[in-house]
């Protein structure tokens, strides 16, 4: 059985250029996989499976009218999947930046001054329960919703970061986002989560820490109000209740600090 599905083969021989062709393939398909699962898109994916059965199955039987209903649908499919999976697309054509490679090559700057600031100004509020987001930009720019926001353009400090969120602030039921060391905004607008299950007893702020994240790959902070509690949320995954220290420690590892300058800041050397 086996020779007999071979001999309807081409002859050929698998050369280096046929692996490579495999291998990026199999990649892209593992990447849609990826980017599709636990989202809902793969209900999408059931239903537009299920009409190519009707499709197939009007097309062997006398069901005229069935048959003439999907087959005009098809015409429209390429501006339906663009509608419905718009938010998907954008997201896949953004992870394609964030692939190993891009990262060495566009890495990241953070100084220890901006992420000390920052965890101090989270712990300041975590004990006042003060609710609180903050965004550290990555390797995928925040502009758009930067400008949804007031402009600061300044530099991180824990005060400046305590007055934005304290409760008698017009700036305190944003985000705040900062980019290249800089406080870029306040009051920022993030978009909400739909697709990711989110606990019952966490608010907006937990919802738009992990929208945003599903959008980029941005570092998202979030101080609670009812429970004060600091969370990191980063690629929609959710990492709640840090302490100061381990905040610090995994602020460091996602902007790529490498262990010789974590090294260097615990011994008190600082950088210039």
């Amino acid at each position: 059985m086996i020779e007999r599905l071979t001999g309807l083969l081409p002859p050929s021989r698998i050369g280096w250029w046929d692996l490579l062709d495999i291998a990026i393939v199999s990649l892209l398909i593992y990447e849609l996989l990826k980017l599709l699962r636990r989202t809902h898109a793969v209900q999408i994916l059931i239903g537009g499976g299920l009409i190519m059965v009707l499709y197939y199955a009007a097309q062997f039987t006398p069901l005229q009218t069935l048959n003439w209903l999907i087959g005009d649908m098809f015409g429209y499919a390429v501006f339906a999947v663009i509608v419905l999976f718009q938010g998907d697309i954008r997201r896949a054509l953004a992870g394609l930046g964030r692939v190993p490679f891009f990262r060495y090559v566009s890495r990241p700057a953070a100084t220890d001054q901006t992420i000390e600031e920052v965890v101090v100004a989270l712990r300041m509020l975590a004990e006042k329960k003060t609710g609180a987001i903050v965004a550290i930009e990555r390797e995928i720019g925040l502009r758009n919703y930067v400008e949804s926001g007031i402009p600061v353009d300044a530099r991180v400090s824990y005060d400046l970061l305590v007055t934005f969120f304290s409760p008698g602030s017009p700036l305190h039921d944003g985000a705040v986002l900062i980019q290249q060391d800089r406080i870029a905004a306040a009051a920022c607008f993030l978009p909400l989560s739909v697709d990711t299950p989110v606990a019952r007893n966490l608010g907006t702020r937990h919802r738009a820490a992990i929208g945003l994240s599903e959008e980029t790959d941005a570092i998202v902070l979030v101080v609670s109000e009812e429970t004060g509690l600091v969370s990191l949320v980063v690629d929609a995954q959710m990492d709640p209740d840090l302490d100061p220290e381990r905040l610090r420690y995994r602020i460091e590892a996602l902007m790529q600090r490498s262990p010789f300058e974590r090294k260097r800041r615990g011994s008190g050397v600082v950088e210039s």
